[in-house]
């Protein structure tokens, strides 16, 4: 069972909901010490303080503001804890939205919502039917760990999950990453839906979504643990340059029905039109020559006028 994060209560107009907060996710990557190589000694950080020069223990250290280089205004956990805020104690909902009216990039990490105790489970379950039935998702405010923060409340298999948002003004403009103008042609962009539509997959469920780097690393330590040879490092495939694109999207869509053990039809892309050939201007000649001997023929059969 996941240990609670935080304990408060979700207020929705006059209804609460008490609620606690456990993590979502899971972290599975492989994580490394630091060592010392020549006796492989493990190198921890200390804490020490600058103006003792000691080292100090947890119980002594804790947060301040710096105003100036020479005064610290110290705040405490106690302090922080009272904040005037409605958000200190709840997950205040201020409106609900359609999700797509959203930017992912606004979306961060999610949190499960547990009903703590019988009392919240009607209120949660009411709030529960009521974001399923409305396909929306609902905005609040909450503070946790010394900050107001923003999130997004939506439902997961009747489960309540609130994702952290970031505020609007913590999103960099991304007008100066712009490419340089460009003309996309309307067969490129079919080629390109072309690609797409084989490309689509109801779910992301199949060993191509696996974490490839973590279980490399498991191998690696294992044939170091065994003494044996670690595993070969295959060679990277170089990305071509494409001078073609419409090739290239058709070549790629042959490439991904393959990979999915379809026959490998000519996908229904449209191919850009073909120069044309000078093949006419070389027949012109011809046509003459037939013509001249078809005047011929009709100038034989005639008697000559006479002047």
């Amino acid at each position: 069972m996941p240990r609670t994060i935080w304990s408060g209560a979700i207020s929705f107009g006059l209804v609460t909901v008490p609620i606690n907060v456990v993590s979502a996710t899971e972290n599975h990557s492989i994580s490394f010490h630091q060592y010392h190589l020549e006796d492989m000694g493990r190198v921890r950080y200390r804490k020490v303080c600058e103006l003792e020069n000691r080292e100090v223990t947890e119980n002594e250290i804790g947060k301040g503001y710096e105003l100036t280089k020479t005064q610290v205004i110290p705040i405490t956990d106690e302090e922080l804890s009272q904040l005037p805020l409605p958000t200190a104690k709840a997950v205040e909902i201020d409106a609900f939205v359609p999700l797509e009216s959203i930017d992912p990039i606004r979306i961060a990490e999610g949190y499960y919502l547990q009903p703590a105790g019988q009392v919240a489970a009607k209120p949660y379950k009411l709030l529960v039917q009521a974001l399923g039935r409305s396909s929306k998702v609902a905005v609040a405010k909450y503070a946790w760990s010394g900050r107001e923060r923003l999130g997004l409340l939506r439902v997961r298999d009747d489960v309540l999950v609130l994702h952290a948002m970031r505020w609007p003004d913590e999103i960099r403009d991304p007008a100066e990453l712009l490419p340089p103008p460009v003309t996309v042609t309307d067969e490129e962009i079919e080629g390109a839906l072309a690609l797409m539509n084989t490309m689509t997959r109801e779910d992301l469920e199949g060993p191509e979504f696996r974490d490839e780097y973590t279980e490399a690393i498991a191998r690696i330590i294992e044939a170091k643990r065994e003494d044996r040879p670690l595993p070969e490092t295959p060679e990277p495939e170089q990305p071509a340059q494409v001078l073609d694109l419409m090739a290239a999207l058709n070549a790629s869509v042959q490439q991904a029905k393959a990979s999915r053990g379809e026959p490998a039809e000519r996908a229904d892309v449209h191919e850009l039109p073909k120069p044309k050939k000078t093949v006419a201007a070389k027949k012109q000649p011809a046509k003459k020559t037939a013509a001249k001997k078809t005047a011929a023929k009709k100038t034989s059969g005639r008697r000559p006028q006479s002047a």
